[in-house]
């Protein structure tokens, strides 16, 4: 694949650090930009492969000549699955796959750089903290134990099955960050916690999200270009995914 830098890699913060770039532009790729990444899959094109890019930016281009590649190449040919199953599902089969390929090239660079058993160890540790793409696409994303202990506690969501509230209220709290759901039974049960994660990005905490109304995942503003302003002006929003579904099968 030409026009892709792999930058050298010796710690593995340097190596986790690349990790999250790739990790961010495939992310990028199977939600905000899930139109896009839609059209590009053309069955009709050659074998192609999703490549998530250290800079949090993606792209669909055929595999590399070399052989063998300077890097693990992601999975090949996944246009061709495109149209054989419900849209849903193939996104959920490319981030499966996406999920294996970040962590074979985060250890092809481990082995590159001779990293021991203690840094191949603390560098799963941190990749093991963020929660996988699958996870966060099928929207099956937990927070771990010190992500749980930087949210705050007094945010709260808005659930469809509650009474109905007024418009303001609702519209407050679709605008709130999801919440924390507090279980006194111990830490052994912390890890199991559905996590306030946001959808299109995987990471928790900030300042302002919205909730989609017809998946119900919530979203970091910055991630789908929201405003609060704009959000107080949005009676039932739809996330990007979502929005491209319903256009797809128009």
């Amino acid at each position: 694949m030409e026009g892709i830098q792999n930058p050298i890699h010796r710690t593995v913060e340097e190596v986790f650090s690349d990790f999250k770039g790739r990790r961010a532009g495939i992310l990028k790729a199977l939600t905000t930009d899930g139109q896009k990444f839609y059209l590009q899959c053309d069955p009709e094109k050659e074998n192609l492969c999703l490549y998530g890019l250290p800079n949090e930016t993606w792209e669909v281009n055929l595999p590399v000549d070399e052989v063998p590649p300077e890097l693990p190449e992601p999975a090949l040919g996944i246009n061709f699955a495109r149209n054989g199953m419900p849209e849903k599902d193939w996104i959920t089969l490319v981030a499966v796959h996406s999920d294996s390929w970040l962590i074979s090239v985060a250890f092809y660079f481990g082995a590159r750089f001779g990293f021991g058993k203690n840094e191949r160890k603390r560098l799963f540790q941190m990749i093991n903290e963020l929660p996988t793409i699958f996870e966060i696409i099928t929207g099956n994303a937990k927070q771990s134990k010190d992500q749980s202990a930087n949210l705050n506690g007094s945010r709260s969501k808005s659930s469809g099955v509650k009474p109905r509230q007024s418009e303001s209220h609702t519209k407050a709290s679709k605008i709130s960050p999801p919440p924390r759901e507090d279980d006194e039974s111990g830490e052994d049960e912390e890890d199991d916690e559905q996590g306030a994660v946001c959808g299109a990005c995987g990471e928790n905490y900030d300042d302002f999200w919205i909730c989609c109304d017809a998946c119900e995942k919530w979203f970091h503003g910055k991630c789908v270009k929201i405003t609060p302003a704009k959000a107080e002006h949005i009676k039932h929003y739809k996330c990007p995914s979502c929005s491209t579904n319903k256009k797809m099968r128009a």
